[in-house]
């Protein structure tokens, strides 16, 4: 295992309820302490990416990078 990944649903919530923003650091630290990645999965919207980069996840999926079925843009 490589790469820790928070769920979509956490996600969701996480600029409204504490108990996401709570559980989504946890897992932020989880990974960091045990040298993994993690990965943001559900990421709609640039506030939930600007709180996840600034709590530090480094990893990121969701319609804010592109629409299912279409390929991610380019660097």
């Amino acid at each position: 295992m490589d790469v820790l990944k928070i769920d979509q649903s956490f996600v969701r919530g996480l600029l409204d309820d504490g108990n996401d923003q709570l559980i989504a650091r946890s897992i932020i630290s989880l990974a960091t302490h045990l040298g993994l990645q993690v990965v943001a999965e559900g990421v709609e919207t640039p506030d939930q990416h600007d709180w996840l980069l600034d709590n530090g996840c480094t990893g990121f999926r969701g319609c804010l990078f592109g629409r299912p079925g279409q390929p991610p843009p380019s660097p």
